[in-house]
């Protein structure tokens, strides 16, 4: 196939030296800063520079750009996609994208299938990617009424480029897990590394620290967006989180030994019930 992905970030990047790395399919890039598609070029990441009449020629396009950004090159651009073309995104949230671009494709005739890699780092940019980033994660397929066969080019894409599990979804059901399992450690790892306490964490810390404050190292422009663009979904998991660390707030107030057992008991036991 040949396959045109714009945005050359991590994200980006990942997906287009995975395909080089793991397939023989031809890759196009399209980036708004063109110093990131030669890198990429030299690289061997992509095959060609592309702009907007290299989508004409594109089997699959995948768009590795924020949620607002991928919608806008598809108003600006979707008139240059081949009609039988499978488009897909990247973006961290569905509820709030795949309509309107569902909206797009119906308009400009290719077919629209939302997408998640579950992968990343906590730094950004096309330094960043790596061929092997995807290698045993989880990709959400959203359908969104999209037909069997744009579904089994993605998902038969996801298999050849090591992805390791393929989940299909909802735009609902897909954010309100997102919520949990990815928006809602952001916001703890950066309610952790408010405290005071976290400047001279040296010397006092290890794995704990480690593994709590990782994700704090955040793209602000990126998360706040999806945090908004998810707000339901997320308010929920907040004030969930919020009803927890006050129990056992007052646990703690109220010298309360028993009541702590049981709630860091209950902890444990739904940790360890799922194996992992």
């Amino acid at each position: 196939m040949i396959i045109a992905v714009v945005g050359m970030g991590i994200i980006g990047g990942s997906f287009c030296k995975a395909i080089k790395k793991n397939t023989d399919h031809y890759v196009i890039g399209l980036n708004r800063t063109k110093s990131t598609l030669e890198k990429a070029l030299a690289d061997g990441a992509i095959d060609k520079i592309g702009d907007r009449n290299s989508l004409s020629k594109a089997d699959v396009i995948i768009l590795a750009l924020y949620p607002q950004a991928a919608i806008d090159f598809i108003e600006k651009n979707g008139s240059y996609i081949k009609k039988d073309a499978v488009v897909t995104d990247s973006a961290g949230i569905k509820s709030e994208i795949c309509p309107k671009l569902v909206k797009l494709s119906e308009k400009f005739g290719f077919e629209f299938v939302g997408s998640h890699p579950m992968a990343g780092k906590e730094i950004n940019g096309y330094e960043a990617s790596d061929a092997d980033l995807f290698n045993g994660a989880s990709y959400i397929i959203v359908p969104c009424g999209a037909d069997d066969r744009a579904v089994k080019t993605l998902s038969d894409l996801a298999i050849e480029i090591k992805f390791g599990m393929i989940k299909i979804s909802n735009p609902e059901e897909h954010d309100r897990m997102i919520a949990f399992t990815s928006q809602l450690p952001h916001i703890l790892a950066c309610a952790y590394v408010m405290s005071p306490c976290c400047i001279n964490h040296k010397g006092f810390s290890a794995g704990s620290y480690r593994d709590v404050s990782r994700v704090a190292n955040i793209n602000a422009e990126l998360w706040s967006e999806l945090f908004l663009e998810n707000r339901e979904p997320l308010i929920g998991e907040l004030e969930t989180l919020r009803d927890n660390i006050l129990a056992i707030t007052d646990a703690v107030k109220a010298n309360d030994k028993e009541r702590i057992e049981e709630l860091l008991e209950k902890a444990h036991k739904t940790k360890e019930a799922l194996g992992e």
